[in-house]
């Protein structure tokens, strides 16, 4: 791996990666918070345990040792994959029940890091890519409240709140077609900054609380109180946990291409294991299960530079930053519809990223078609009406009135049922080529 660089640049580069996976870092607790009823003070202070926490996760994987650390340049946050089922959770048992779901989904990373290339085909393209859209899917209605100024809001859908909010998502396309390198990378987070600028000059941003906010503060464990175990939350928050181990695979992979390090079974492993530990750090500090952000991945293919000590600097940073309430104050003041406008083209990213995935897949054999149907079908049906279940049992409803868990594991079964033994058509498709297709472009796939 190359080491020449000189430290400054290493700062400024690692400050960079820091910059290019912000945006897609608070905007996590902004709708997670936002959407389970978090006052501005318990907000603030989500935002910088989650920061801090993010730092922690990168510096895990960025360590590489005996037993855990790919040793790459991987920034660590929380995929939006996670978000909507973190909303659904968070809705019926709060962020005690988040954390306790986020808790055993790390240690099932854990206990699958030894072995988890030996099952990785039993989630071929056509499981995972189903289970990213319904996921996609079921995070729109999200954005879209947003936009209107927030659910339930006075003035909810004012033209104000619209100008601002498609205003956001416009700049975002203008950047994504007219500039390269960084300044696209960077899209999301310069939009939401105009946006909040815009909003300021439109009345809808009061900055007096941020000198109200102390300049210190140390991140707690269990802040919001200790983890609650509800089986359905557990259930829900594995899936996106294995989910994002796929995903991750294809990042590893796209990374040691670049850097032109191999990855051997070993490695590999200590990755999946680091991501793991990150996994109970988020769930340690009430925050939020951590994985690769694939778009620091094309930023590394931009720069050329190597060297895991961006992603150390990179995290050394973001925990600085957690411990200063300032910034986690200042970020709760971004309007609604400035998120809005953000998180439709991230949220709908999510969704992209999971038919890039099944276009991958062999649609000839009407089997395929059958379970993305089935699949989508299910979980977005158990989503628009969840007590379409309500009469059966309750450990079957531990099962159905989650749409993500009863998607995915529709998905996941009739995979089973009709692609078990076939060959060629249905095997995995390399995981480079599912996660790791179009990283130096996507800005938004994983983050």
């Amino acid at each position: 791996m190359d080491t020449t660089h000189k430290p400054g640049k290493i700062v400024s580069l690692g400050i960079q990666h820091m910059l290019a996976m912000y945006g897609g870092a608070v905007i996590v607790p902004l709708i997670v918070g936002g959407a389970i009823g978090l006052n501005a003070k318990a907000l603030a202070t989500l935002i910088s345990i989650d920061l801090a926490a993010c730092g922690l996760a990168t510096l895990l994987q960025a360590w590489r040792n005996r037993f855990f650390g790919i040793g790459l340049p991987i920034v660590m946050g929380c995929t939006f994959t996670a978000v909507s089922p973190m909303i659904i959770i968070g809705k019926q048992y709060g962020m005690p029940g988040i954390c306790g779901a986020i808790l055993v989904a790390g240690l099932v990373v854990l206990a699958l890091s030894t072995f988890f290339g030996k099952i990785v085909h039993l989630f071929p393209p056509v499981v995972v890519g189903t289970v990213v859209m319904i996921i996609g899917i079921t995070l729109i209605p999200v954005a879209v409240a947003n936009m209107g100024g927030g659910q339930g809001a006075k003035g909810f859908g004012s033209p104000q709140n619209l100008i601002l909010s498609f205003g956001v998502l416009a700049l975002i396309i203008v950047m994504n077609r007219w500039f390269k390198g960084f300044m696209r990378t960077i899209s999301v987070l310069i939009s939401i900054i105009a946006g909040t600028i815009a909003g300021y000059f439109m009345g809808m941003v009061d900055f007096s609380s941020v000198g109200d906010a102390g300049w210190f503060h140390v991140v707690e464990p269990f802040s919001f109180g200790g983890p609650t175990f509800h089986i359905d939350a557990i259930l829900a928050m594995s899936i996106v946990a294995v989910v994002s181990m796929i995903e991750t695979t294809g990042v590893y992979l796209a990374l040691s291409e670049i850097c032109g390090e191999k990855l051997d079974e070993k490695r590999m492993e200590h990755g999946y294991r680091a991501e793991g530990l990150a996994i109970l750090v988020g769930g340690l500090f009430n925050a939020f299960p951590y994985t690769t952000f694939s778009q620091n991945v094309g930023l590394v293919q931009m720069t050329r530079v190597k060297t895991r000590n961006v992603a150390i600097v990179c995290g050394i940073s973001l925990v600085v930053l957690g411990l200063i309430p300032k910034i986690g104050v200042l970020t709760t003041l971004i309007p609604n519809a400035v998120i809005g406008g953000a998180t439709l083209a991230m949220f709908g990213m999510v969704i992209a990223s999971g038919v890039r995935m099944l276009s991958k897949v062999d649609f000839s054999h009407q089997e395929n078609l059958l379970i993305v149907a089935c699949s989508v079908g299910i979980g977005l049906g158990v989503t628009v009406q969840p007590d379409l279940f309500a009469k059966f049992p309750s450990i079957i409803q531990i099962l159905t009135n989650n749409g993500i868990v009863s998607g995915s594991l529709t998905a996941l079964i009739l995979n089973l049922v009709f692609n078990v033994g076939r060959k060629s058509d249905n095997e995995i498709v390399h995981p480079a080529d599912m996660a790791g297709q179009t990283v130096a472009e996507t800005t938004a796939a994983k983050s």
